[in-house]
């Protein structure tokens, strides 16, 4: 299991609605959160073999900025 944390401009509630069923049909997705309350709003996965470009394209579709955060 592999845990990618982005970046993203996520900051309500109601955004998380608008991008959970596309998460959610992402099945190498295992686990995903939103941490609203870090200033990067933070977007953690837990998943296997997922290229986080995908994730960034996926809710950048949506208008949203995402970028993965270098360990």
């Amino acid at each position: 299991m592999n845990i990618l944390v982005f970046k993203t401009s996520i900051t309500h509630e109601d955004q998380i609605v608008k991008v959970q069923p596309l998460l959610d049909a992402v099945p190498t997705i295992k686990h995903w959160n939103f941490d609203l309350d870090d200033c990067d709003n933070i977007l953690r996965i837990v998943s296997n073999n997922l290229d986080p470009e995908a994730i960034e394209t996926l809710l950048q579709t949506e208008g949203f900025y995402c970028q993965e955060l270098a360990d």
